[in-house]
């Protein structure tokens, strides 16, 4: 049981990472329907990093960068030219799908994928902390991403409910006119929040790639993106909400691989569906009664 909870902590992490982003964007009135583009970037970028450099930091720091690319990109096109956000971020998930899957035959010279693979970052297990037992092996003996995501989410939380900085994030997604009273651009407020969803969510990417898998493989994300999207809803867009419900959706899959390494008489394939039909369950019975931002979605006009 131990093992299980431990797999889905490190299995909701990226998931989360990109909630998180998420919940930047969605508080400050802009869907975040790109999330899975920006993490797909993020991985990518943490790879591609990783293996140029032979450094896990320049890997993180391409994922940052490559993750708050594709916002700013998502942004640029939603928030200053008022395009649909639903349609802005699907577009940038296909793109992001494309885009990565082309840059990786153009680096391979071959039109071939090149094969990368890079190291896992290791397991820290947290000295003194480690040796509680049944808490200590599954709180404290996780890779440093995972730590960095739980840091996130403290920090993302006071940042939201303390500070001058998330009074106007709130404020700019539930009322822009007050943000415009106040002498602040909201278009600005949108277009910062935008990207730093994107940094964040790219970071989640760099959990896949660097923490998981240890490679970069076409359209690798596979949806968690989406997942993300879900968990922030059914969260309130709050990072401790989302967080549990990413923990749900992490013990769905790591459920559904334990049943792959059992041989239950199930069709793969079918066992693959479990997160996704558990996300459609949750949304339809939490997600309906969640009120979002009262101005997200709704287009800003700069004559002000």
């Amino acid at each position: 049981m131990i093992e299980f909870l431990a797999a889905s902590i490190r299995i909701a992490t990226p998931i989360l990472l990109a909630a998180l982003g998420g919940i930047l964007s969605e508080r400050a009135g802009v869907f975040a329907v790109g999330l899975e583009g920006m993490m797909l970037v993020g991985a990518f970028g943490a790879t591609i990093g990783t293996w140029a450099s032979d450094s896990a930091y320049a890997g993180l720091v391409l994922a940052l960068v490559g993750g708050a690319a594709m916002g700013l990109v998502v942004s640029v096109v939603a928030v200053r030219f008022r395009a649909d956000n639903m349609v802005t971020g699907l577009a940038a998930n296909i793109v992001a799908l494309g885009l990565t899957s082309y840059l990786m035959r153009i680096i391979a010279s071959s039109g071939a994928p090149i094969a990368i693979h890079n190291t896992l970052l290791p397991v820290l297990p947290i000295p003194g902390l480690v040796d509680i037992p049944e808490i200590g092996p599954l709180l404290f003996a996780h890779p440093p991403l995972t730590y960095l995501t739980l840091i996130l989410c403290i920090a993302l939380t006071f940042l939201l409910n303390r500070t001058q900085i998330g009074l106007t994030l709130r404020a700019t997604g539930e009322n822009p006119e007050v943000v415009y009273a106040s002498g602040l651009n909201p278009l600005l407020v949108r277009m910062l929040a935008v990207i730093a969803c994107g940094a964040v969510a790219g970071l989640g990417g760099a959990v896949l790639s660097m923490q998981q898998v240890g490679t970069f493989t076409d359209s690798m994300t596979s949806g968690r993106g989406y997942l993300a999207l879900a968990a922030l809803i059914v969260g309130r867009w709050t990072p401790w909400g989302a967080a549990a419900a990413c923990l749900v959706f992490g013990a769905a899959e790591a459920f559904e691989l334990r049943l792959q390494g059992f041989g239950v008489p199930v069709s793969s394939y079918v066992v693959q569906m479990v997160p996704y039909l558990i996300g459609l369950a949750v949304l339809a019975g939490l997600g309906r009664n969640s009120r979002m931002p009262a101005a997200i979605g709704l287009p800003l006009h700069r004559d002000r």
